[in-house]
């Protein structure tokens, strides 16, 4: 097996949103594309050709992997369905703890500055 690519640090937002999608369990890309609007309570949307990008670059960071496994047993032969890795696991759980710090930052330090004049 080719050794992975090195990870991007941090991930993009749409490579966090995926990985956090799949925390699920299983998905095909349209699952996926409604999971991350449902997630992001709408705030990010994403087209085919961001989603499957991505899920490319995911599958080269070996993060993601495809699998053969149906959840129903008619479900339609031509959907792909993807899994996390556990490199994919620490990947999502590593960005999440980022961005954590990042909050917890601005809460501490940026308050002024975050506060929105009357």
């Amino acid at each position: 097996m080719p050794s992975p690519a090195p990870l991007p640090a941090p991930l993009s937002p749409a490579m966090h949103h995926i990985l956090l999608a799949l925390l699920e369990g299983d998905l095909h890309g349209y699952a996926i594309m409604q999971a991350v609007e449902a997630l992001s309570d709408g705030a990010m949307r994403l087209g085919p050709g961001t989603l499957y990008g991505t899920i490319k670059r995911l599958l080269e960071l070996h993060l993601v992997e495809e699998t053969d496994e149906r959840p129903v047993a008619d479900d339609d032969e031509r959907r792909r369905y993807y899994r996390l890795t556990t490199a994919g696991r620490e990947a999502v759980r590593a960005e999440t703890s980022r961005l954590s710090r990042l909050v917890r930052f601005a809460t501490r330090h940026a308050r002024g500055a975050l506060e929105v004049p009357a």
